[in-house]
């Protein structure tokens, strides 16, 4: 900063521009929470249907929190913007006071453009003796007013450094980059810059020390926007992938970090991951060309003719941590598919370019799988970003008119095999043979797979595998609709590619769970009224009643799989019987029926679909116990106890009601469902799990067909109950009815099962019947 540029300053522009942004962070404080409480909360109280219910609420919902984003930005704005300006006074308070006290002294201060300089105020021929004698005062002058300036200098520029990081931040929209002051942010960005030039490092040169201010900078700074988008951009894509592959390969990096520092070589991961998916939500220019640049040099050795793994390979592990860009991860996964095709003809033959081997490091540190195969660590991050897993599987993965397609199937029936067009959903799920990797006592890993069912979860229900609806998950769209259906069919086509990786079942169980407006539906189709009986927020899966019949079979098989469809029924049951029980006149099967009449006939219909998935379910469940014998059937029992320590996480889904009374988007319960009536069913099944059979128990487990259809009927009648008693309306003589129609259900489930099986793969009790 020039000194009489700090000297002349006129505050009075940077004040009134203080003054204002404070008045803006005031309003924009008033117009957030109106958009919270009256826009958001009211969009969420608000009963949603057709397009309104795909779009306009989520619209809403992101409107909302544009205008907490915008409060965010001008508060960190006005921050910024004070803190400078009361800086910049005090130095200008200071120099003017130099300056006087140097006059005093008969020193003189003449600015120049770039610089200035201290002499005697005296007539120039004395001047030269007079700066002589006074060079300790004219030295030390200097020396405050340079002080000064230099102060000033690094005040203004961190200023503009930190306005210009949070306004690259976002091309449209707004930052949600908040700090508490000006100093804040900008010790964000010089920590991403000196981390940066560590990274940077030749991997021999990286020490123990520098490995350890890595990983807890990292681990700090990990969730920092600012720092985030400047630690990426600085090192770069390829020292990026350069620094991870140094650290964990010994042939390249300081064999000291493998001796010292080999345990925290997970933390280092996770760190980097998180840090890297965040700073892929910057819109800035350096991150734009960062995003392109790291896919442009996927499918090239990192070491180029010195060869190396490939940049896939090293990325794939850096994605298992963080929500990354969904347009980069969709962009991403394009291209790593391409490469995927060519390296493996198409998918015709596994791929070895792939395979984990002495050549290749390794580059996972999570888990034990040794990272060589690029799409188990691209399907983790997938399952951390729904929007991105849901476009990522629609995508065709190969088209019938490729003349160097391998896949034929029979699509028609006729005994004669033709060439098929794949999704990418299709060939990983039903295709692809993953390579095969074990851990150090010889069991197989199947690390790959069981990513692929977590990003099918993500993909299917709209939010992160693992996690749960909220308010503001959207309702299912029509791909992710369109999804679901092919998932149902090709585990319907096939229940061996689900059988023989058991380890998928969760996710199913939990995607069955979410879907189970749908799936009622659909086992209630062509009844008149099925839409206004079962109401689905979006638009409804569709697959067939015998698709339904064997995934929901098939999945039920696994101990988790069936605990978690169980409570996702009973949940979603209870649920729909009180909408009903409180919107009396929201189902009318036939028009001349009196209102209490179509109300029974609606419930009934409830019932009787629920008893048909308790059937289908049992009778997968007892499958399992009857082939593998008592300690199977204590692993179903152990899955339903575990879900009495998920409290009521697991039953919070599935509901799908689409009103207001009762639901969100997605038809998740508003406020969660603790007291209520489906939380109360589900602490009857958790708790009489764990009990020995007595008349007390409503629900006793499973391990013979017969106590399972009776527990169903017991439950149907005490959900209509205890729903009624919520709903804040009883009706006794359909409550009474409820347990016949369940049990209709269950029987008539008997039948499908075994019809649908071909008789294959059943309970020997249903064999006999059929």
């Amino acid at each position: 900063m020039e000194l009489d540029t700090l000297r002349d300053a006129d505050f009075k522009l940077l004040d009134d521009a203080v003054k204002d942004w404070s008045t803006l962070v005031k309003n924009l404080e008033t117009l957030k929470k109106d958009a919270e409480d009256n826009l958001h909360k009211g969009a969420n109280k608000a009963d949603w249907a057709g397009v309104n219910a795909k779009v306009s609420k989520e619209f809403i919902g992101k409107t909302a929190g544009e205008f907490a984003d915008a409060h965010t930005q001008a508060t960190i704005i006005h921050k910024i913007l004070n803190d400078t300006v009361g800086e910049l006074k005090g130095y200008h308070r200071q120099l003017v006071e130099a300056i006087d006290g140097g006059r005093k002294k008969s020193l003189k201060v003449i600015g120049y453009e770039g610089g200035f300089t201290v002499t005697t105020d005296v007539p120039p021929e004395a001047r030269h003796t007079m700066d002589q004698d006074n060079q300790s005062d004219i030295t030390a002058l200097r020396d405050r007013i340079q002080g000064l300036l230099n102060k000033a200098t690094e005040s203004d520029d961190s200023a503009r450094t930190v306005l210009q990081a949070i306004a690259d931040q976002s091309k449209m929209g707004f930052s949600d980059a908040g700090y508490r002051d000006r100093d804040s942010a900008a010790e964000a960005i010089k920590q991403a810059d000196e981390l940066a030039a560590l990274a940077k490092k030749n991997p021999d040169d990286l020490s123990v020390k520098d490995f350890d201010r890595l990983n807890a900078g990292l681990k700090k700074y990990a969730g920092d926007e600012l720092f985030a988008e400047r630690f990426a951009t600085t090192l770069g894509p390829k020292k990026t992938l350069e620094f991870w592959t140094g650290v964990t390969d010994p042939q390249r990096g300081n064999w000291e970090l493998g001796r010292e520092r080999l345990d925290q070589f997970d933390d280092l991961q996770r760190s980097l991951g998180m840090t890297l998916a965040n700073a892929t939500q910057s819109d800035s220019t350096a991150m734009a060309d960062w995003k392109r640049t790291m896919i442009d040099i996927g499918d090239k050795p990192l070491y180029g003719n010195r060869g190396g793994p490939m940049g896939f390979q090293v990325m794939g592990n850096l994605m298992r941590t963080g929500d990354y860009d969904d347009r980069f991860l969709t962009d991403y996964g394009t291209k790593l598919m391409a490469t995927e095709r060519k390296l493996t003809g198409n998918g015709e033959h596994r791929n070895l370019a792939w395979l984990n081997s002495v050549m290749t490091p390794r580059l996972n540190r999570i888990g034990e799988d040794s990272g060589a195969d690029p799409l188990t660590g691209y399907l983790k991050g997938l399952s951390n970003s729904p929007d991105a897993a849901t476009d990522f599987f629609n995508q065709r993965f190969i088209s019938k008119d490729d003349p160097d397609n391998p896949f034929e199937r029979d699509t028609d029936g006729n005994g004669k095999n033709g060439k098929v067009s794949l999704s990418n959903f299709q060939y990983l799920f039903e295709e692809r043979e993953w390579p095969k990797e074990s851990n150090l006592k010889g069991d197989d890993l199947h690390t790959g797979q069981n990513n692929l069912a977590l990003a099918l979860e993500a993909a299917t229900t709209g939010h992160p595998a693992g996690e749960l609806p909220t308010v503001d998950t959207p309702p299912h769209n029509a791909e992710q609709a369109k999804l679901m259906t092919s998932l149902v069919h090709s585990v319907s086509e096939k229940p061996s590619r689900l059988i023989d990786n058991g380890y998928m079942s969760d996710s199913m169980g939990q995607i069955a769970a979410e879907y189970m407006p749908d799936i009622n539906r659909q086992l209630h189709a062509g009844d008149a009224g099925e839409k206004e009986l079962f109401p689905v927020a979006g638009t409804a899966a569709n697959p067939s009643e015998k698709d339904l019949t064997r995934f929901l079979y098939t999945v039920s098989r696994n101990p988790e799989g069936y605990a978690t469809i169980n409570l996702g029924q009973h949940s979603y049951t209870t649920n729909l019987i009180q909408h009903h029980f409180q919107n009396p006149d929201s189902y009318a099967a036939d028009q001349n029926y009196p209102q209490n009449e179509s109300l029974k006939q609606g419930i009934q219909h409830i019932a009787k679909t629920a008893g048909q998935i308790e059937g289908i379910i049992a009778a997968g469940r007892a499958y399992e116990s009857e082939v593998e014998g008592a300690k199977k059937d204590a692993e179903f029992n152990a899955a339903l106890d575990s879900a009495e320590a998920w409290g009521g996480t697991v039953v919070g889904i599935g509901v799908g009601l689409g009103t207001a009374s009762m639901t969100g988007p997605g038809g998740v319960v508003a406020g969660g469902l603790a007291g209520t009536a489906a939380d109360e069913i589900i602490g009857s099944i958790t708790e009489g799990a764990t009990k020995d059979s007595s008349g007390e128990i409503i629900y006793r487990n499973g391990s013979d067909f017969e106590d399972t259809r009776d527990s169903t009927f017991k439950m149907v009648e005490e959900a209509a109950r205890r729903a009624g008693e919520q709903a804040g309306q009883r009706y006794p003589l359909i409550e009474a009815t409820v347990g016949t129609s369940a049990e209709d259900g269950f029987d008539s489930a008997r039948t499908k099962v075994h019809d649908y099986l071909d008789g294959e793969g059943v309970p020997r009790e249903l064999d006999k019947e059929g």
